[in-house]
C-alpha cells in the first residue's frame, strides 16, 4: 500500500439518505454508482473497506415509531431497509469491479451472508469489500451504533462517516451561516455539546476503543479516496493530532 496512506483497514459508514441522491425517496442509480466507484478507487489504492448502511431511504424506525407503531417492531422494519440497500451496493460494486459480500446482522441466508466476525475478515484479507447490514441486529440500536461495532471488531483503523457537508460544524451550516467548522474535535467534547456526528452511543464505544471517527463530504466524486489520501476537507473526531 502506498506510503502516503494513514490507513489500511477502515469502515465507511453510508446513511441511507446519501444513496436517495435527488430522489425524494428510494435508490439513485447514479449516486449509487458514483459512491461504489469512491470505494472501488479506495480499493485500488490498497485500503480494505468495510461499509455500513442505513435505511432511512426506505424506511426509518424512529419515524415509524413516532407515527404509532410498536419502537421494535419499526426497528426491525428499519433493518430490512438495511438489507436492501447492502443488496443494491454489493450489486453495484461487483460491477465497477470491487468484489463485495452483504453480510446481516439479521439471519436472512437466502438472499445474504449471515454476519459472523471471522467470516467477515477472511473477505476483508481477501480484499473484498463487506456491505454490513442489519444494524446491530437489535432494536434500539442505530447504525451509528452497529458502524461503531464493527469498525472495532474487524480491525479498522478509522469509521469514516460520509455525510452532507465536509466536517463536523457547531451548528448545520446550511441552516446556520455562522456556524463554525473544526478541523478535529474530542470525543468528550463532541458528546459534550451534543454536536450531531454520530449518535452518543456509537461516539462513547469509539472513545472507549481509541477509534478516530472522519467526518467528510460523500456528495462529491472522488471525496473518499481523497481523504483517504490526506488530501481532503474532513473534521477528525478523537483524541489522536492530525499530522
Amino acid at each position: 500500500m502506498s506510503g502516503r496512506l494513514a490507513y489500511s483497514r477502515v469502515l465507511l459508514k453510508v446513511s441511507g439518505e446519501a444513496l436517495m441522491g435527488p430522489e425524494p425517496y428510494g435508490l439513485h442509480i447514479p449516486t449509487l454508482e458514483r459512491i461504489c466507484r469512491d470505494v472501488a478507487e479506495a480499493v485500488r489504492l490498497g485500503v480494505e473497506v468495510a461499509l455500513v448502511v442505513g435505511g432511512g431511504n426506505i424506511f426509518r424506525g424512529l419515524s415509524g415509531a413516532a407515527g404509532g407503531m410498536d419502537r421494535a417492531s419499526a426497528d426491525y422494519m428499519g433493518m430490512l431497509a438495511t438489507v436492501m440497500n447492502a443488496l443494491a451496493l454489493q450489486d453495484m460494486l461487483e460491477k465497477v469491479g470491487a468484489p463485495a459480500r452483504a453480510m446481516s446482522a439479521l439471519p436472512i441466508a437466502t438472499v445474504c451472508e449471515p454476519f459472523t466476525r471471522p467470516r467477515a475478515l477472511r473477505h476483508l484479507d481477501k480484499g473484498r469489500v463487506v456491505v454490513f447490514a442489519g444494524g446491530t441486529g437489535n432494536p434500539f440500536f442505530t447504525t451509528d451504533t452497529a458502524a461503531a461495532l464493527r469498525a472495532v471488531e474487524t480491525g479498522c483503523d478509522a469509521l469514516f462517516k460520509g455525510t452532507q457537508v465536509d466536517g463536523v460544524y457547531s451548528a448545520d451550516p446550511r441552516a446556520d451561516a455562522a456556524a463554525v467548522r473544526y478541523d478535529q474535535i474530542g470525543y468528550d467534547e463532541t458528546l459534550a455539546r451534543n454536536l450531531k456526528v454520530m449518535d452518543g452511543a456509537a461516539i462513547a464505544l469509539a472513545r472507549d476503543n481509541q477509534m478516530p471517527i472522519i467526518v467528510f463530504s460523500i456528495t462529491a466524486a472522488g471525496s473518499f479516496a481523497s481523504v483517504l489520501k490526506g488530501e481532503g476537507t474532513c473534521t477528525l473526531v478523537g483524541n489522536a493530532t492530525r499530522s
